[in-house]
């Protein structure tokens, strides 16, 4: 992708609908992105931030304040071998504003600084009228790998001859999601040379799953159909499984920043938007810096798929593998300077589902669902992509500027002072001093704690 224009597909229109700031949100005055000194209040109070301006249920509010996230037997049906529950913190992001809407971002992470990262970006987007986004149908792909194949040219004519009927097949055996509107989309015919001089006739049903993430149903047409398939090609079916490349179900959003809003005390904004557009082209051009750009991006996704109940590894499989797509493995999002300011664009697939199993199986789950006010799979995707070019804002933000430690040790400090026993009303203290002599690791802070003590 070196030197190529960034691939605009759907989202070119979205240049045309600029929002200004200060646009009115169509969420209701109380669901409002931005919460001055959020960061400030208790836990307690950001609680009650979250069910007066989100109205949550009394249930929500129990389930929001309870320590135990998820019962154990209810976790007994989620995987095998139960022994206990792993818990993560779950934060919420503000100050988002994607198409014009505010949205409240729920995060599960245990990393310093990303949540922090992630809400100022978004603050900072405001003067550009915030994010925008899009995503594709919900269009996953069953792949099906038929071997031995004596004539795999005729394989191929003769099963795309046949598309027709066996789409109808697909549809047949997911009535359900034919119904609410997906279901099959096309049949797609490859011919693979492989290693050891194997050539193997690889068949793509391309599956619209709707509201889900879609990966079970897909496995399970695949598994049904192959038999039909393999007795046209006159091979014999051996694999039959989803892809985790689902490059038609492509995620895009885009942002502006104004050279006002980069403005830094030290720096004007167009040296700060200068500096970025030199990290995104480092990125772009060189696969071990590329890998690092991503991984914060993802940093951003992968926090919203583990609140709402999504499978991040298969998300990270996607991102990777579209990153790499062209041969050489580059940056997924591209940050160029404008006459307006800074412009960042991502494309990235993004699977994700708002029903299923994982989902409705974990109160935590519909509670960010909620938060996020997202109805739809295609909705979800769309802000996680915005949430990942945030995030990678911020990141880059940092490293062109200051650094990435200073904010992000600050954080990390207190999470050293916490895991050393400090107790919660002298973590700040302990923290300040870890920063202050350079030593932030776990001994020095229970040293720290134990002076302050005897002082």
């Amino acid at each position: 992708r070196q030197g190529r224009p960034y691939p605009r597909g759907q989202i070119a229109a979205l240049g045309d609908r600029e929002h200004q700031a200060g646009e009115e949100s169509p969420m209701t005055s109380k669901q409002n992105s931005r919460i001055s000194g959020f960061h400030r209040l208790s836990i307690a109070e950001r609680q009650n931030e979250l069910a007066e301006r989100w109205e949550l249920s009394a249930e929500e509010i129990a389930d929001l304040r309870n320590e135990a996230p998820l019962a154990l037997s209810r976790a007994a049906q989620l995987t095998e071998n139960t022994v206990g529950i792993y818990a993560l913190p779950m934060g919420v992001a503000l100050n988002f504003r994607i198409d014009g809407q505010d949205r409240m971002i729920p995060m599960v992470t245990e990393e310093p600084s990303v949540i922090a990262a992630a809400s100022n970006a978004a603050r900072l987007a405001l003067d550009g009228g915030g994010f925008r986004a899009e995503s594709d149908p919900s269009s996953m792909i069953a792949q099906i790998q038929l071997v031995d194949v004596p004539d795999p040219e005729k394989a191929k004519a003769a099963i795309e001859a046949a598309s027709g009927t066996l789409m109808d097949r697909i549809d047949t055996l997911a009535p359900g999601m034919a119904r609410r509107g997906g279901g099959a989309r096309s049949i797609e015919v490859r011919i693979l040379p492989a290693p050891m001089e194997h050539t193997f006739v690889v068949v793509h049903l391309h599956i619209d799953v709707g509201d889900a993430m879609g990966a079970n149903a897909i496995n399970t047409i695949a598994e049904e159909l192959a038999p039909e398939i393999a007795a046209i090609s006159g091979g014999r079916a051996h694999l039959r499984i989803l892809s985790n490349l689902p490059d038609r179900r492509v995620s895009r959003a885009e942002v502006l920043y104004t050279f006002a809003a980069l403005e830094m005390p030290d720096r004007a904004g167009a040296e700060v938007a200068r500096g970025i557009e030199l990290a995104s082209l480092f990125a772009e051009a060189d696969p071990y810096r590329a890998a690092t750009h991503n991984k914060g991006i993802m940093n951003g996704i992968d926090a919203v798929a583990i609140a709402t109940g999504n499978d991040w590894r298969a998300l990270e499989a996607s991102a990777h593998a579209y990153a790499a797509r062209t041969g050489a493995y580059t940056a997924l999002s591209t940050w160029r300077v404008t006459e307006e300011g800074l412009r960042g664009q991502i494309e990235i697939p993004i699977a994700v589902g708002v029903v299923g199993a994982t989902v409705d199986g974990n109160p935590r789950a519909r509670l960010a669902l909620k938060l996020l006010s997202c109805e739809k799979a295609t909705d979800l995707a769309s802000v996680m992509a915005a949430v990942g070019l945030a995030q990678n804002f911020g990141a880059l933000r940092a490293l062109a500027t200051e650094g990435i430690q200073k904010g992000h040790m600050a954080r990390h400090a207190r999470a050293v002072a916490s895991g050393a026993g400090v107790p919660d009303d002298r973590v700040e203290e302990i923290a300040e001093l870890l920063i202050k002599k350079g030593e932030i690791k776990i001994e020095a802070a229970r040293r720290l704690l134990a002076e302050a003590e005897k002082a």
